[in-house]
């Protein structure tokens, strides 16, 4: 549509997105006037006035709602006249959609709104909207991309491949509730991403053509609060970062294309991740792998990556159930993920622990994560 269409069903007028009503008369014309808003590529209301059920969008649910309140008292009401009205009915059309977001202050916005070819998952999309933060923004200072994960429970725990077992250290399965939204970095952190930050690069897999793409390795727990400290980053928790690779699932691997619940089939891991059997014994580039249901690449293999958690083998037994941190103290600190020499370490649910000065080995890097 132009700027200067405007399309009119009997006595109820819609130009871009506002409407204005002389009668309601047929709910034909309320149809016709709400595809004529779908379609209108207007700005989105800066509220969520109309967003009758919560759930951040203004849509046929929150329509139903104020259509069974009509000539009555009720949630309806969006002008505080007391009843509800062609006048609301107006109101909730001119904010027909998504609600605003609201864009971290130390980010640049990217796309406000989940594309549904990435996260493919219905419920996964409606609770990224829920959040009212937008799905992808980059870190201004670092132009790191990064992912919002919405708030959530899941069982963090054992999840055997049909090729691998659980260790003892992943049990007992147990219930967990993370209470806020966060963002992580949508991939692990590169050589090109360190050295513009540290100056220098530890990494063994540097020299190639494509090494800036690459994740940056041999890092220590250790080091890496140096790179935290001057970019404002963190290194997630552990319940936060299992929670962000299973994005849903309750299987060994998360999911991938053609498994979009996941799978257990340890055939198929070669889809998501470079490891033993097929990284030529180096790393790669970050993104090369099919992403997970938020959109986060290399959440298995790669590089193993290093949490903010202390690492207790026996954790499990006594973590709390809302947004555990981990041991107060220790002597290693968590790794997940697997890498590019792993086999069975690239499940969902392994974990393993290094002391935090570890710098030595070519397989261990990380990814960020930021509060809103």
């Amino acid at each position: 549509m132009t700027t200067r269409q405007l399309s009119e069903f009997g006595n109820f007028k819609c130009f871009k997105s506002r409407c204005s009503f002389r009668s309601l008369t047929t709910l034909s014309a309320l149809a016709a006037c709400a595809a004529a808003l779908a379609v209108t590529p207007t700005a989105r209301a800066q509220s969520c006035v109309g967003d009758l059920n919560g759930d951040r969008i203004v849509n046929g649910s929150d329509l139903g709602i104020l259509l069974g309140q009509w000539e009555q008292v009720g949630t309806g009401d969006l002008d505080g006249n007391g009843v509800v009205d062609g006048a609301d009915l107006g109101i909730m059309l001119g904010a027909w959609g998504p609600c605003a977001v609201t864009v971290p202050s130390w980010a640049t916005l990217v796309e406000a709104m989940p594309d549904p070819a990435v996260v493919t998952d219905s419920t996964l999309r409606a609770a990224i909207i829920a959040s009212g933060l937008p799905w992808r923004v980059r870190d201004t200072a670092t132009q790191m991309e990064m992912l919002v994960v919405p708030a959530g429970t899941f069982t963090m725990g054992c999840t055997a491949s049909n090729q691998y077992g659980c260790y003892s250290n992943e049990n007992p399965t147990h219930w967990v509730i993370l209470t806020q939204a966060f963002y992580m970095g949508r991939y692990e952190v590169t050589q090109g991403q360190w050295v513009a930050k540290m100056g220098s690069n530890p990494s063994a897999f540097q020299g190639y053509s494509d090494s800036a793409s690459r994740p940056v390795e041999r890092v220590s727990w250790d080091t890496i609060q140096g790179y935290l400290s001057v970019t404002g980053m963190r290194l997630p928790s552990e319940a936060e970062w299992e929670y962000a690779c299973r994005a849903g699932t309750t299987t060994a691997f998360h999911s991938m294309p053609g498994y979009p619940n996941g799978t257990n089939d340890h055939n198929q891991v070669g889809t998501i991740a470079w490891y033993s059997s097929n990284s030529g014994s180096q790393t790669h580039a970050v993104g090369g792998k099919a992403a997970n249901a938020l959109g986060l690449h290399d959440m298995s293999g790669n590089v193993s990556e290093w949490v903010n958690d202390w690492y207790d083998g026996s954790y499990y037994s006594v973590s709390p159930s809302a947004n555990p941190l981990g041991p107060v103290s220790g002597s290693s600190r968590v790794l997940r993920g697997g890498a590019w020499a792993g086999m069975s370490s690239v499940r969902s649910s392994y974990r393993n622990g290094y002391a935090p000065s570890l710098s030595t080995v070519s397989d261990l890097g990380f990814r960020v994560a930021r509060a809103p």
